[in-house]
């Protein structure tokens, strides 16, 4: 999967998020942090590819929020 955003969010929404996306047939992944992706202490991004306008809708409705730039 090529990555394109991502969503930092505490890893106790996670399994909610999970379960939504899985739900709506949205491709993800999630990562924890790295050197190349760095995030809050007990938190884990949601990584996504580059989707159509109606999916990223989709997740910007989910999340609230406009996703970041995943780190080339």
């Amino acid at each position: 999967m090529e990555k394109s955003f991502y969503y930092s969010v505490d890893w106790s929404e996670a399994t909610y998020l999970k379960d939504a996306l899985q739900a709506m047939e949205i491709p993800f992944a999630i990562e924890q942090p790295s050197d190349k992706l760095q995030l809050a202490a007990g938190h884990v991004a949601f990584v996504f590819p580059v989707v159509p306008v109606r999916v990223y809708k989709s997740v910007l409705d989910l999340f609230g929020s406009h996703g970041r730039s995943y780190p080339v």
